[in-house]
Order: structure tokens, then sequence, then C-alpha cells
């Protein structure tokens, strides 16, 4: 276990100016709280916060985050109090300890629900402070590292715990090596045996290759000394996690893989890694495809570097990755590297480390931390805590493109993303008014695949909202956030359109006035904070418009049967009646009494009629509207069937699925066809053809359909016979004429040996 003086002295390695007092006596401190306990492996429970505050020195950290890691399990583990460590500490220092209690509560693995609930508090402690997620990390590693002592069922959790949250949240952050080193421990423990598999053959082919590498190593560093660059170069080896997940993604061997070895150069300036760059492509071919520049374009968690791939010396692939000792120090500790250079000339981020900065580092001028506050915003959107946690694990694991809007901004995305992810990226309203987009000059769809420097505009329309199917398609977390959240208010406007008419008219056969502000007066003895929710309740049929007429009008007698209604015959002895609250109720028999008869032997609403039914255009309309399997067409005689949440299902009168809802005559709405002739639309309707079995009658009917200007949408073979096919047809046609001119025609064809209308 490391001693006092030890700690001190890592800290002064690259802090001579430590604050020897605050180490020693949170040392001190920590180290008599925990006293006798122990962990698992029989360590004593002390040498756990000493590892965490070691794991921070190697990152630099400053003796404030290096006190906090000492006594980050005081006050959750033993009679330490919060008062107790800020009356000795400071309250800064309590502060943070007292936050990385409560994130040692956080049980990750749970429900769904809880883990994103958990995820979210998280967050929210890291954006306060970012050094609780240093913190946070540098625990979680050291107990990955001593999981071998825990049970097996709990090694397991708490590794599926660390790859799916800790690791990638650590390379959000840009803290490559902690990311690698996480991943590395989760796959041992999630699949040991493939673990086991793939380091062995590493192991082999590091060996196999040890001559090679050195030889590569040296002729790089003699290359770029000839040139007069002075250059550390040094070999690495891709870890167990990244090879197995790269061959299983691609489907690849290991013969296949050709970067599992790679070099990196670290020279003294920007400069110096551009002309490192010349000088071994002048040497040495480039492979095409296999050069990337986040100098120029840096990731968003801060990293940059040159990646480039050359047919090296001995004729093999050679992966080169180029950079200064800052954007080092910034690729492996990520935002934690920030603190080095905060008060020190390498601002401009160039030279080799002096070990002599300190005090609190410049996290929140990060794009890594700028990322965490706009993943922070996302949590006043409102959304569900399971779609949170979507969003933010879509934004952990992306692999990004660089694409630019016309003005040259840069915007970084997931690889695979459309042009709808990028209106949503460069804002919402531009995200939710798309309709089109110009990739690099030219109209193309918006399910295009960005590429790197694509750069992109977005066509917008004020009327347009983005469609709920978009949601299955874009990328982003954000987007997909973004599109749920307008679906939701064009679903919740159009139940609301549909309310108020149905409400228009309740009031008007009631006899009393209707506005949204008289709705108000009853919004108390509806349970309802506002009109829009009384709207909307009443359109998708969860509120009865007779409660809400009561609840503004407590005088208000409902006289549904006594009330003279208006009723029409079904046939077959059924009759559909409209009672004086905007009801329709079936009766069989005759027609009830007080209901007037029209002269054609139908029972009917009489002049009145127009203003007593719901007006139906079709389903694109701004009712929530759609039709049965069998479809309807103007001409038909139609009934409405509401369905809470889903609004209304229009049917045919004679279709048999009626008979499903004659228990529920709360459900039956009167409606009325209400064409505009100026916008003509299609409607469906589905016929079933019994073609004859022989070559081309499929052609000849399809020919029929398209000269009589009716589009099929789906085709099914329902029965194949050695002599006949039977045939079911969804169609679109203009109104009944059309439909029974098209099935006439059908039936004169020589393909055809009959030809209805489905439940016609």
């Amino acid at each position: 276990m490391m001693r006092q003086y030890e700690l001190v002295e890592r800290v002064q390695r690259y802090k001579p100016q430590v604050n020897e007092a605050l180490l020693n006596k949170a040392y001190v401190y920590a180290m008599k709280k925990h006293g006798g306990q122990t962990r698992a492996s029989g360590d004593p429970y002390f040498s756990h916060p000493l590892e965490v505050a070691a794991i921070l020195t190697d990152m630099h950290m400053d003796e404030s985050t290096i006190a906090v890691a000492l006594l980050h399990d005081t006050i959750e583990d033993t009679s330490a109090t919060k008062v107790e460590i800020e009356d000795l500490f400071g309250e800064d220092t309590a502060r943070l300890v007292e936050g990385l209690t409560k994130l040692k509560r956080l049980d990750l693995v749970s429900k769904k629900a809880a883990q994103a609930e958990n995820l979210r508090k998280l967050l929210l402690a890291i954006s306060e402070d970012v050094r609780v997620l240093l913190v946070k990390l540098a625990d979680r590693l050291h107990n990955m590292r001593t999981l071998d002592f825990m049970r097996e069922d709990k090694r397991a959790r708490i590794a599926e715990e660390t790859m799916d949250i800790y690791a990638p949240l650590a390379g959000r952050m840009g803290m490559q090596d902690m990311r690698d080193e996480l991943e590395e421990l989760s796959f041992k423990h999630i699949n040991p045996e493939a673990y086991g598999t793939v380091s062995d053959r590493l192991a082999q082919i590091a060996n196999r290759h040890a001559g090679l590498l050195e030889e590569i190593t040296a002729t790089l560093r003699g290359l770029l000394a000839d040139n007069g660059i002075h250059a550390d170069v040094a070999s690495r080896r891709k870890k167990a996690w990244s090879v197995f997940k790269k061959m299983e993604s691609k489907g690849l061997s290991f013969e296949q893989l050709s970067d599992i070895f790679g070099f990196r150069i670290i020279v003294g300036s920007i400069d110096e890694c551009y002309r490192a760059l010349g000088v071994v492509h002048r040497e040495w071919k480039m492979v095409p495809g296999r050069f990337k520049d986040y100098i120029s374009t840096p990731k968003q968690n801060d990293y940059r570097s040159i990646h480039t791939t050359i047919v090296g010396p001995s004729k093999q692939r050679v992966e080169l990755q180029i950079r200064t000792w800052h954007m080092h120090e910034v690729a492996e500790y990520g935002v934690a590297a920030h603190a080095i250079y905060k008060d020190h000339g390498a601002a401009g981020g160039e030279g080799k480390p002096n070990g002599k900065a300190g005090g609190t580092a410049a996290f929140k001028d990060t794009n890594a931390y700028a990322w965490l506050r706009r993943t922070i915003e996302s949590l006043s959107e409102g959304d569900h805590p399971e779609q949170f946690l979507e969003h933010t694990k879509l934004e952990l694991f992306q692999d990004q493109v660089f694409c630019f809007t016309p003005k040259g901004r840069l915007i970084a995305l997931p690889r695979g993303a459309i042009p709808v992810d990028f209106a949503y990226a460069v804002h919402t309203d531009v995200g939710d008014s798309c309709v089109g987009a110009k990739i690099n000059g030219r109209i193309m769809p918006l399910v295009t695949q960005l590429q790197n420097g694509d750069e992109v505009e977005i066509i917008r329309s004020g009327s347009a909202s983005p469609p709920a199917a978009w949601e299955a398609l874009v990328k982003t977390g954000k987007a997909r956030a973004a599109i749920r959240r307008a679906t939701r208010a064009a679903v919740r406007k159009q139940y609301s359109g549909l309310g108020h008419r149905i409400l228009e008219r309740a009031f008007e056969r009631a006899g009393r006035p209707f506005s949204r502000d008289i709705l108000t007066d009853g919004l108390g003895r509806l349970a309802h904070t506002d009109v829009e929710d009384v709207l909307a309740a009443v359109g998708r049929g969860e509120l009865a418009s007779a409660h809400v007429i009561k609840a503004v009008f407590p005088d208000f007698q409902d006289e549904k049967l006594s009330t003279p209604a208006s009723a029409e015959l079904l046939g077959e002895g059924w009759f559909n009646l409209t009672d004086a609250s905007g009801m329709m109720f079936r009766f069989p028999g005759d027609v009830p009494a007080g209901a007037a008869a029209n002269g054609d032997g139908h029972a009917g609403a009489g002049a009145g009629d127009s203003d007593r039914t719901l007006p139906i255009r079709g389903a694109a309309g701004d009712l929530p509207v759609r039709f049965s399997p069998e479809g309807a067409v103007p001409g038909d005689r139609i009934v409405g069937i509401s369905t809470p949440g889903k609004g209304i299902t229009i049917y045919p009168i004679q279709s048999p699925a009626l008979a499903a809802y004659d228990d529920q005559p709360d459900r039956w709405i009167d409606v009325r066809w209400d064409i505009d002739e100026a916008n003509r639309t299609r409607f469906p309707a589905q016929i079933i053809v019994t073609a004859i079995n022989a070559p081309g009658s499929l052609a000849e009917i399809a020919q029929v359909i398209a000269r009589n200007d009716a589009n099929i949408h789906t085709l099914a073979m329902v029965r194949t016979a050695p002599d006949f096919t039977e045939m079911i047809f969804d169609l679109e046609v203009w109104d009944i004429r059309h439909l029974t001119r098209l099935l006439g025609q059908l039936r004169e064809s020589d393909a055809v040996s009959t030809a209805d209308r489905v439940n016609g």
C-alpha cells in the first residue's frame, strides 16, 4: 500500500509547489475513518481510495482533486459527515465528496427507466463539476482492476455497466487511455473465452513481429531526424476488445486485419506535424482513403492528430498517428489534460509538458465539456427517461463524420447520419421545417447518408412538420427526440381540432354558447389544466361531450333519449340514431319514436344534417381519421367508430366488422363525405378478383386498372388452383362511380372470371 510521503512525491513530480498539508491531512483522516474495514480481496479498505488517488496522479490532477479521491467513500462507508469534512477541508471539497456519495448509491444496471433516471443524476452531478467524473471514473477503474474478487454474477453486472456507460463516457470526454482499459477489463469478464482467444493471438503476432516493429521504429526516427525533425516514435498494439469489435462488425479474420500495429510520432509543434507527414509521404506511398486530418478538424472530444496509412519499408501497411505533445496529453487524458496547460505558455498547445502546471482546469472551455452541457440541456426537454437513455447512448457511441453548412460551420454527426440529422444539429426549428436538402450543390433524397466533407444546405418550408416515419431513419438522439415531440404535438393538435368540432356541435344541440374561454370555467371540474387538454381528451374519446357541457353549465340536463333525434336506416333492420348530445346509437327494428324518415324510405337527420355530422375529406386532413381495411369511397354510406387514442376509423355501412361494435354505442360517430372538388384525392377500396391461371393474366388485369386511372397499392394472392387464382387488390379510386366502372371493365376482361368488391 502506498505510503503518505509516496503520494506527495507523485504529485510533486508534475507540481513542485504542492499543498502537502492538504494531502497529508486527507490521507490521515481517510485512513482513520476506514480503520479496520476490508475489501472482498481481504486488503484494507483504505487501499481503494489510495489507489483511486494514485490513478488521478497519473492524470496529473491537482491536490484538491487528489484529496477528494482519498475522501470519496468516507461519508458513504464511515461515520464521517459532510459538515465534518466541510470544517476540515472546506466547502468545495465537502460538496464534491457528497456528490460522489450520491453517485455511489446509484445502481445503473436495473430496470431500464431507473437506469435512465440514474444516468440523468450522474450527468447532472458531472455538469456541476467535471472533477466528479474524473474521480468517479478512477473509482470505477480500480474496481474493475480488482473485480476478480467479486461473485461471478456481480462481476458480469458491473462489467456490463462499465462497457455500457462508463467506458464510452470516458471516451466522449477524450480520456482514451482510460476508455481502452475499462473496455479491456469489461471484455475480460463479459466474454472471457473470446478475450482469452484474441489476447493469445495478439501475443503470438507481437512475438513474431517484434524485430520488424523495432526496425520500422528506427527507420522512422532516422528519416525524420535526417530532415531536421526531432520526434519520439513508438509502436503500439491494438487492444483485444478493439480487435474483436472490428472482426465482429466487419466479418474479418485475423489475417485480414491490417492495423493491429500502429506507430505514434510525437513532435514539438503543429508545423512539425505537417512536415513529418510530408517526409513520410515522400518516402512511402500512402494508402488511398486512409488519411484523416483531425488537427484542422478536431473531434468533438478535442482529439487532434493526423492519421495516415502507408505501404512501409517491408511492403506491409503501416498505420501512423502524428501529433504534438499537447495533443498527446489530451488524447490520453481528455478533459483532465487541460489542467496541465491552463496557466502556461502551452496554451497554443505545443511543446513537451514541463510539469509546472496546477490549479483548477479550464474544463468548461473544452469541446468535450460543451458536449456534456448540450446533453444536460436535453434534460429540460421533458423526454421520457428511456428516451433520454437512448439519446445519450446514441451520443456516447457515435463514430463521426464531419459536414459543413453553406457558411462553413462544421457539424459533427454519427456515421450513417442523413440530412435530417444535419438539420436538427443546426437547430430544432430547422429540422422541424426541413423538406429537402442539397448536398454539395445537388438536390438529394433526405435518406442519403452523409460523407466526410459534404456541404449540406437544408431546404425549409414554413408549413412543414416532420413525419413520424423519420424517427426510424435518423441516427442522432437529438433528431429522434425532436421528431417524437413534433409528432406528439401534431397528434395532440389533430385530436384538439376533432374535439373542438365535436363540442361545437354538442353545445349547439344543447342550446348553449360555445367558446374556448367558456371551457376555462369548467377546467377544475374536468380535472384538466388547460383547454387544449380538454379538447384533445374529447377528440380521443376519453371525455364525453355531455360531461363537458355539464362542467361548464351545471344546470344542464342531459335528455338524450327524450330529445328528438335523427335516425338513418342501415339495412337488415338496423338504424343509426344521432341524439341531442351528438352521440350515435344503433338500434334494431323500427325507427325509434321521434326520428324522421326520408322520402326514400330511409331515416335521416333532415335539413340540419350537415351541421350534425363530422365532415370527412380523407385520411390526410386535419382530423385523426383512418379507413377500415376494406376501405370506403365517396358515394358509400359511412359510419365512424371512435377508438380512444387512435381517432376515428371510417367503415362502409355494409362492413361486417361493424357488428363487433353493436354493444358499444358510445363509440359510433355520425360522419359524412365533404369532398373538395378543387383538391380531389383518391380513397381506399379493396376488390377480390378471380383470374384465369394463365401467363399474362396479371399483366392484363393491371392494364385494365391503369387504363381506368386507378392505383394499385398492394396485391395479395389469396388462393391458387390449377385453373384459377384469387387475388385481393388494395386500390385507390376517386369515388363509387369510378370503382363501379372499373369492376365492370374487369369483368369484361378475358383474363377475369369474377371481380367484386370485398364486403360489397
